[in-house]
């Protein structure tokens, strides 16, 4: 039972650069960057004044307008992913056994916006001015919830609060669910909001850029907050073929792994016991490895590390394998992050072209030998894909993708 073939059928995607596969996919691979002056809230107090908002969502396209106002901006987000993901793999849920698809969201804040709305409330006019709904909009597992109530998805149902890389968390567990043949089909992702409080922490950690977010340059001065979901249908093999559903790359494995050395910073081995742990389970060799998806946050010592656990693996091989971080253009989406790399790593194996890693100027000795496509995409057969995530406390995920034969 442990030989079923795992494949990704249907994306969905709601970012700064774009709501939708196709506006998604244009707009990385020409390098278009999302980041924006903010507006969610006033940040005339903050040094930062930048981050990568979703400002065209309207999810009225996607959810009736009762259902909109049980739900926060991330579940929001996530059901509209979700809805796209179904649409985009042809898959009519009624067509799949009872209790035999779920779905598994990856967040870091969940509906935050919600709590921090309860606190102004709260703190401005007392108790009672407190909204009952926000109070339901609020804890973290209304994420897939929502997802599983509003597409009546019945089988598995979870949230993963892994953080940074929860969205490849949630893909490696739907692979386990689908190849050991408990489950039909996955919708595996993840979701975050633009909130108050992370960027204020990102603030006092002193980890945000004030201008752009440039990964692996020289010049680097940190990253950009930013919000959104991606969802993948995730499906058996035979099931995908049998309903003649589109195949936009095969899963081979995954790796985890925690440092459980600091509560910000991962160490080298723990990156690198990662990849390896997903090229084993992958039956990958590291020279079959044409394209990494960089977690790339643009922080100097998070390239740092993570170039450096990609040189130790792919040692003579490194200079071969194009790396690039789409952060560069969406800005860090949390929990989302991860997820929507996958989308943007199966779609580079499904079109063979791969996104640029934008503002890149001068090359950083830190991050030698590393190809970080400057500015502009390239076009190249990505056979085989890593999609690297590295997360608060050391919380690891790297996810292998192949060209689907």
């Amino acid at each position: 039972m442990n030989n079923r073939r795992v494949v990704i059928t249907g994306l969905g995607v709601v970012s700064s650069v774009g709501i939708g596969r196709d506006a998604f996919w244009k707009n990385i691979i020409a390098g278009k960057s999302g980041i924006s002056n903010v507006t969610t809230f006033d940040t005339s107090k903050y040094d930062n004044h930048k981050g990568g908002e979703v400002k065209d969502f309207n999810p009225l396209n996607f959810i009736t307008r009762k259902n909109i106002k049980e739900m926060g901006r991330a579940s929001q987000f996530v059901v509209a992913a979700s809805k796209m993901a179904l649409e985009d793999a042809r898959l009519s849920i009624s067509k799949i056994k009872k209790g035999k698809i779920g779905v598994v969201i990856g967040t870091t804040m969940a509906d935050i916006q919600s709590l921090e709305q309860i606190d102004r409330h709260w703190t401005s006019n007392g108790e009672e001015d407190v909204w009952a709904t926000n109070i339901v909009k609020y804890p973290g597992n209304s994420l897939s919830d929502h997802v599983g109530y509003y597409l009546k998805i019945d089988g598995p149902n979870y949230v993963l609060t892994t953080a940074c890389a929860a969205g490849n968390y949630s893909i490696g567990y739907s692979y386990d669910l689908i190849r050991t043949g408990k489950i039909t089909a996955m919708l595996a992702g993840g979701a975050d909001p633009f909130s108050r409080i992370t960027f204020t922490g990102f603030s006092r950690l002193f980890a945000m850029s004030n201008d752009v977010c440039r990964p692996f340059d020289r010049n680097r001065k940190g990253m950009m907050i930013g919000e959104g979901a991606g969802v993948l249908l995730i499906e058996e093999l035979e099931h995908a073929l049998s309903r003649m559903a589109p195949i936009y790359a095969e899963i081979l494995g995954y790796g985890l792994s925690c440092d459980a050395y600091h509560m910000t910073t991962p160490t080298v081995t723990g990156v690198t016991s990662a990849i390896r742990r997903a090229l084993r389970n992958a039956k990958v060799s590291n020279d079959e490895v044409d394209y990494i998806c960089a977690h790339g946050t643009g922080t100097p010592t998070n390239d740092k590390i993570e170039c450096s656990a990609i040189r130790e693996v792919f040692a003579g091989n490194v200079t071969k394998i194009p790396i690039s971080s789409i952060k560069s253009m969406l800005g860090h989406t949390m929990g989302a992050a991860s997820a929507i790399e996958a989308i943007a790593t199966a779609l580079t194996i499904k079109h063979n072209i791969i996104p640029p890693t934008i503002n890149h100027d001068e090359n950083d000795p830190d991050c030698f030998a590393i190809n970080c496509v400057p500015n502009f995409m390239i076009k190249k057969n990505v056979k085989v894909a890593l999609n690297n995530s590295l997360a608060f406390g050391g919380n690891n995920a790297c996810v292998v993708l192949k060209k689907y034969e």
